[in-house]
């Protein structure tokens, strides 16, 4: 198939998406009675990316490399180091991008103005807890010595942004997404220079550092948002999909036809090399590595072409996924019923791990009481496992923390309604 092709196929499927979104706007208005209802595909989703979220930040306490390299460095990472890395890009783009979508399930049963209060709220709230529960459990540091301002960080930001977005015509507030995701890599050339209120602003925007400090804090900006408010925007967007009443087959093709146009973008941009990463790949040692070369696209901000590459595949599961669960989805399903929740605990579990690991490989308990991101304590270096025993330590994260999910998964499910604070967690 040519070049040709394959981009009308791909705008082809954009102009449906427009369509759908266009022909689902009288659904805007809340209904009246509806209960709501859970999408066991979006829940699936969920509990899969968080269980290979919870890979990545077990690689982080407990693989020797981590300590040492970068698992992209391509001078010293191997092949297994280099996807067990990848695989996790799915998990930020993911959360934020269904973050969307179930603000807009929220939409159905609620009015506009409760749905922005509620974003705006939830926001703030995420917010403040990046920077005191969620940067203790990275650290254990009771003095905060760090600020991260990562994933959380950037989710919250985002649901503030929307809280104004969804006053907005629904076309709108897609291509204002489009515009954010696909634009954003034209201000990669810009850098603000310095340590001051400017350079720190335009760092959490557009520009990774984690090297401010101000007084007492070293401040990490892990996620600058803009491209992270483009993401849950057009998430919002696709909730128009879920609708009640929408034809489960028309849906069913639209997820696929426009997942398949995401990732078939996503193939042709990057083989063109020239925008969409500030990160060009290029022919490396091997035919493998150049192909790994290709996959290398950029997180931090995420690039058009990381965006396109994460979120192609995960729409095509969304439409796959639309079948009754088994024994197996049902429980990956609760993990992504609880995902705030898990998120929270499942960093004190392996940090607290860790530092029962450390002792007993011969370091003091205290040198897993950080001062700043994790991998970069030079008192850590040479501690760690091969990739086997992460492996298995996150099999046993994972099966450990299940009995904990499923319990406050029923929990939040029977007091919903009398305890509100639940919807926020």
């Amino acid at each position: 198939m040519s070049p040709a092709i394959f981009a009308y196929d791909i705008f082809n499927s954009l102009f449906f998406f427009k369509k759908t979104i266009m022909s689902t706007l009288s659904m805007t208005q809340p209904l009246t009675g509806v209960r709501a209802k859970r999408i066991e595909s979006i829940d699936l989703l969920r509990g899969i990316v968080i269980i290979i979220m919870a890979l990545d930040h077990v690689r982080d306490y407990f693989h020797h490399s981590a300590y040492i390299y970068d698992p992209t460095d391509f001078s010293q990472t191997s092949v297994w180091i280099f996807f067990t890395r990848w695989i996790t890009h799915f998990c930020a783009p993911v959360f934020t991008f269904l973050a969307g979508t179930s603000a807009c399930l929220i939409g159905f049963r609620k009015t506009r103005k409760e749905v922005s209060f509620f974003l705006f709220t939830r926001g703030l709230i995420l917010v403040i807890g990046e920077v005191t529960l969620i940067t203790l459990g990275w650290t254990f540091n009771l003095a905060y010595p760090v600020l991260i301002l990562q994933v959380i960080w950037s989710i919250g930001i985002s649901m503030i942004a929307l809280s104004a977005l969804v006053y907005l015509p629904r076309w709108a507030i897609l291509a204002i997404g489009i515009l954010l995701i696909a634009g954003h890599n034209l201000l990669d050339s810009v850098h603000v220079q310095g340590k001051g209120l400017t350079s720190f602003f335009w760092s959490l925007l557009h520009e990774q550092n984690f090297s401010f400090v101000y007084g007492h804090f070293l401040v990490i900006v892990g996620y600058p948002v803009i491209p992270w408010i483009g993401i849950i925007a057009t998430g919002y967007c696709l909730g128009s999909l879920y609708a009640p009443g929408y034809d489960p087959v028309k849906r069913k093709k639209t997820l696929l036809s426009v997942g398949m146009a995401v990732s078939l973008l996503f193939i042709i941009i990057r083989a063109i090399n020239v925008y969409g990463d500030p990160h060009p790949w290029s022919v490396q040692k091997n035919s493998l590595f150049t192909f790994l070369s290709f996959l290398n696209t950029t997180k931090y901000p995420p690039s058009l072409l990381y965006s396109l590459m994460t979120l192609g595949p995960a729409i095509v599961f969304l439409a796959l996924a639309e079948k009754p669960l088994n024994a197996l989805t049902e429980k990956i399903s609760v993990f992504g019923r609880v995902p705030m929740f898990f998120y929270i605990v499942h960093i004190y579990f392996i940090h607290l791990f860790a530092m029962i690991a450390a002792t007993f490989s011969g370091y003091k308990w205290s040198d897993m009481i950080l001062h700043t991101w994790v991998t970069a304590n030079s008192q850590l270096r040479g501690f760690g496992f091969n990739l086997l025993v992460v492996y298995i330590l996150w099999i046993v994260v994972i099966v450990l923390l299940y009995p904990l999910c499923k319990w406050y998964d029923q929990y939040k499910r029977t007091h919903l309604t009398q305890q509100k604070w639940l919807s926020y967690i």
